[in-house]
């Protein structure tokens, strides 16, 4: 469960604070009643962790879910297969989590509170899927979607990774031969130019690229700095709710690559809402789980409001359409599905042509990123080559 920190009156009225596990906001606020605290305020705890240690890969935690899936369908026991997992992994980070979880286990939290501690490890929508799946009867089908959740997120996130890694070698290689023609080359020809300079015969392509070349060397040192400084409170902000949630809105508005965020959301949501109803799991219920397996906070909100309307009678549909950040498309089949009462199935099609159509837009954006980065950099080269050819083919002509 996540961490809260706290400040209350206890019944002497001194001021008292501290951190406590709570699953909501709303719920840490009850424990504190229960120990005669009056709180005054309660927010989760936020770390800023620059490097973390205990990060596993995802392509290790799909083979560790899918592992327990197995042995609880073989009838292991819980805490006997999680003792399994620990001592067949050669990895030191996945060891040292899965001996906590154990660990938890054995003193009675529930495997779902046991991963909840690690939220950089289990993500939000396996935390909720072995939740939802140990109240209801069904964890072994539970992992076994997650593992294969997390091993289609991995995948997409390798044949992305490998698509880009092209683009990405253009782009450093031609920053870096960039910035060495600007540094080191150009200064070269500082004092050739002077002379036309003088004269106000300089062009001014030629005297904006000096001007660059200076700059960059004079400043080098604290630009480096300031770059760093601004990453460390960037990552620092994103530790925080509010800055996540900034990142969240950031992902879904970008030109281009934004639908392609915002649709893969929606299919997760859509994948984990169908996937908890056909194991039979409450609408409301399973709508809080699948709204954290989105992955995105301003969708997350949308999915809770609607959430609030079906409990007063309303349908899905309706709020989701009006939040605006589900394609009407999406929107409709989800209408048409509630009237046909075949939400669950609907929802797991839906899923599976929101991930093959945003698929495809994907490799056709990361396609189309590579001649646009050749074009970008035969751009900036061009500018320092004609910057430096003008001034020359000026004084040619004078002589």
């Amino acid at each position: 469960m996540p961490d809260f920190a706290y400040t209350a009156r206890n019944v002497s009225g001194a001021k008292v604070t501290g951190t406590l596990s709570a699953a909501t906001e709303k719920e840490a606020v009850s424990l504190l009643s229960g120990q005669s605290l009056f709180p005054l305020e309660v927010k989760p705890q936020t770390t800023f962790v620059l490097f973390n240690s205990k990060r596993v890969s995802g392509q290790v935690m799909a083979t560790a879910y899918g592992q327990l899936s197995a042995l609880l369908r073989s009838g292991v026991p819980l805490l006997r297969s999680l003792k399994v997992l620990q001592e067949q992994s050669s990895k030191a980070a996945f060891k040292e989590v899965f001996v906590d979880v154990h660990d938890r286990v054995e003193d009675g939290a529930t495997l779902a509170e046991a991963m909840a501690k690690y939220p950089r490890v289990f993500s939000e929508m396996a935390t909720s899927m072995v939740r939802a799946g140990g109240e209801g009867g069904f964890l072994e089908d539970a992992l076994e979607r997650v593992a294969s959740f997390t091993e289609e997120q991995e995948d997409l996130k390798s044949r992305t990774m490998g698509a880009l890694a092209y683009p990405v070698f253009l782009a450093v290689m031609g920053a870096s031969i960039v910035l060495g023609l600007v540094i080191f080359f150009v200064p070269k020809f500082a004092k050739m130019f002077d002379r036309l300079r003088d004269k106000g015969e300089l062009p001014i392509l030629t005297d904006w690229l000096l001007w660059l070349s200076s700059f960059l060397r004079s400043y080098s040192l604290v630009l480096v700095g300031l770059s760093i400084a601004v990453f460390l409170v960037i990552r620092w902000q994103l530790s925080t709710e509010a800055g996540r949630y900034f990142r969240d809105v950031i992902k879904i508005k970008m030109p281009m690559v934004g639908r392609i965020f915002q649709s893969f959301a929606v299919a997760r949501f859509c994948r984990v809402l169908g996937t908890l109803l056909l194991n039979g799991v409450p609408i409301l219920k399973a709508l809080e789980i699948s709204r954290q397996a989105a992955g995105n906070r301003l969708l997350s909100n949308a999915i809770a409001e609607a959430s609030e309307n079906i409990s007063s009678g309303a349908s899905l549909a309706k709020p989701l359409a009006a939040s605006g950040h589900f394609p009407k498309t999406v929107v409709e089949m989800i209408s048409v599905a509630e009237e046909s009462n075949s939400l669950d199935r609907v929802l797991v099609e839906i899923s599976d042509s929101l991930e093959r159509r945003t698929g495809r837009e994907l490799d056709l954006m990361v396609r189309l990123l590579e001649p646009m980065m050749l074009l970008v950099l035969a751009g900036v080269i061009l500018f320092v080559v004609i910057a430096l050819l003008l001034p020359v083919i000026k004084m040619s002509s004078a002589l």
